[in-house]
């Protein structure tokens, strides 16, 4: 068995890879967090079934895991840290789990990463922000550590070798730590989460880190030299007092125009920057766009009056997405986007499965041209999975008509497909009321009801008798001076299992339909999540289902229109999704 450190480890990884990709073309390879998110306590032994466990998506083999942490590019390897729990498939003994690759896509398992052995982090190694410090060439770790009375601090971590080009050992120095302290206003039960660090041109480091002082969720800012000895800055980066607890924030630029990345402490007249938050009253990531004013250190909101409800703010995605954390990738210049999906069903179904979470596909992010939201597509190296395709081009769907998409894999694909309406006349009346709950409003929809422009879109997942089913559609609204656009993801019939979560997820599409006449919804289907991107990615939403028919029987794909008028499919395709190497572990392949 060969020993991967002695020879250059970036071109082993890129032969361990495809390795694996010619291996997966011949044979298919079957395999409570401090977050309240729902969790029915019921179990079905089917959900054991390994069709459940997905195939292209980041997971480790074994446990529980949660928030993406310190994704970085460094010398030509991307690493991925998470929050993960080695002994068990709930939340609980929390380390940093540690993976790398060079593309994103195959990835190979690394030691633990950092454990909680010192008092400042004994009950547990939370989320945190890897910063690149530039005169070193050096990474450097920032996370939170819980001590044993569960109060928060911020703590650092340095590589212990680095001509080692994984890093897979991190020493946390005992005369540094903690290097930030909850003190004064600051709750030590509501601390955590420092951002990547950035430097302003006084040739000090900022970094922000969420906290809620007096019922009012903000981000903290601190600054420092070294960055080892932190002082809290007078004001908070921002404090909107619009929600509680800031978990998770993040804080980077992004070009006003073109879709190049940018490290993270560029700031200039022609960047806008992005604050985001993970909210506990939404259970999403939610995120402003506005300036830095660096004299003030203040992030300044882009439009202030709605800055004071969250209601207002936009989200990455609109579904079962959160603790979300973005990188610069240096290599390609490009802002990449993870988040991390929980399980929707149960505690006791996470526990007979033996796993508990994923990451999304990794995203690129992007200012849109209207300068007011961001624009997330999955990173392109996802297309070197794409096999076999089955394409459609300038076909018809009537008003009830349904398109059976076969000769794919309906539980492992990636689906294209774009609409065009020739009518916009029979748009059923919005009602203004419901301009903030595009949720309440996809709820009050039925994917099956034929009236008005839509519901017209995808159903995946889907039996052959459609008695289980996820909807992933469109709807078309005319308000007094615009057509609105309504995106929805369903799963209310995804599942006839009992204890499940089913909810209906829904966002506007900020496009201008009745000038384009077109939309695109892009579907990446992977067993248990349905990852869904409208309108060329200006409305995101990921999903978990677990259909009962998907143990003993295969799945089914189609296109629908249940509207009252025809749409016209302009092209569609379907791509089965090779399975890549996730988390093997090495000495399975390399011999």
């Amino acid at each position: 068995m060969a020993n991967p450190h002695q020879s250059n480890p970036i071109w082993l990884l890129i032969l361990f890879c495809c390795y694996y990709f010619i291996l997966s073309e011949k044979v298919e390879v079957v395999e409570a967090t401090r977050r309240n998110f729902f969790n029915p306590q019921s179990s079905d032994s089917t959900i054991v079934s390994n069709v459940y466990r997905t195939s292209y998506h980041f997971q480790p083999p074994h446990n529980w895991i949660n928030d993406p942490n310190g994704p970085m590019y460094y010398k030509g390897i991307y690493h991925l840290f998470y929050q993960y729990n080695p002994k068990a498939a709930l939340w609980g003994n929390i380390t940093w789990g540690h993976s790398v690759s060079t593309d994103m896509i195959n990835w190979i398992p690394l030691d633990i990463a950092l454990n909680p052995t010192k008092p400042f982090d004994i009950d547990g190694c939370w989320s945190g922000s890897a910063t690149i410090l530039p005169s070193l060439n050096k990474p450097v770790i920032l996370y939170t550590g819980s001590n044993q009375e569960k109060h928060q601090a911020q703590n650092i971590a340095f590589p212990k070798n680095l001509s080692d080009p994984y890093l897979k050992e991190w020493i946390k120095p005992d005369e540094y730590n903690p290097v930030m302290s909850a003190t004064g206003d600051i709750n030590p039960l509501q601390f955590r989460d420092p951002t990547t660090g950035w430097m302003g041109s006084d040739g000090y480091w900022r970094v922000a880190l969420g906290a809620e002082i007096g019922g009012v969720g903000m981000a903290l800012l601190y600054k420092s030299k070294d960055f080892v000895e932190w002082e809290r800055a007078d004001k908070p980066l921002h404090s909107p007092r619009g929600s509680g607890m800031w978990e998770c924030p993040d804080f980077y630029p992004v070009a006003m125009e073109g879709k190049r990345g940018m490290e993270t402490s560029v700031n200039s007249e022609y960047v806008k920057h992005v604050l985001k938050m993970s909210l506990g009253e939404t259970h999403s990531d939610h995120y402003l766009l506005g300036r830095y004013d660096e004299e003030k250190d203040m992030f300044i909101q882009d439009n202030e009056e709605k800055e004071k409800n969250y209601r207002f703010w936009r989200r990455y995605d609109y579904g079962n997405f959160y603790a979300s954390k973005t990188f610069f990738d240096a290599g390609k210049e490009r802002r990449i986007l993870w988040g991390w999906s929980n399980e929707s069903d149960s505690k006791p179904d996470d526990e007979a499965k033996g796993w508990a979470g994923i990451q999304t596909i990794p995203r690129m992010v992007w200012l849109d041209e209207n300068g007011k939201q961001l624009v997330q597509w999955p990173i392109k190296e996802l297309e070197s999975l794409r096999r076999k395709r089955v394409q459609f081009h300038d076909k018809e769907l009537k008003a009830g008509g349904l398109l059976n998409i076969k000769g794919v894999k309906a539980s492992q694909v990636d689906v294209d497909v774009e609409f065009e309406l020739a009518s916009l006349e029979k748009a059923e009346p919005f009602d203004s009321a419901l301009e903030l709950d595009p949720q309440v409003l996809c709820e009050k929809e039925n994917f099956s009801t034929q009236r008005g422009i839509g519901p017209f879109g995808l159903l995946v997942m889907t039996s052959l008798n459609k008695d289980e089913l996820t909807a992933i559609y469109f709807k078309i609204f005319k308000a007094h001076d615009r057509h609105v656009v309504l995106m929805c993801s369903d799963q209310r019939r995804s599942s006839l299992r009992s204890g499940l979560y089913l909810p209906v997820y829904g966002a506007f599409v900020d496009i201008d339909i009745e000038k384009e006449r077109r939309i695109s919804l892009r579907t990446l289907v992977d067993h248990s999540v349905v990852e869904s991107y409208g309108g060329g990615g200006r409305a995101c939403m990921t999903a978990r289902v677990y259909p009962v028919f998907l143990v003993t029987s295969q799945a089914n794909l189609h296109a629908f229109n249940n509207g009252s008028e025809t749409v016209r499919i302009l092209d569609l395709n379907a791509w089965n999704m090779a399975k890549p190497s996730i988390n093997v572990p090495q000495d399975q392949f390399l011999v």
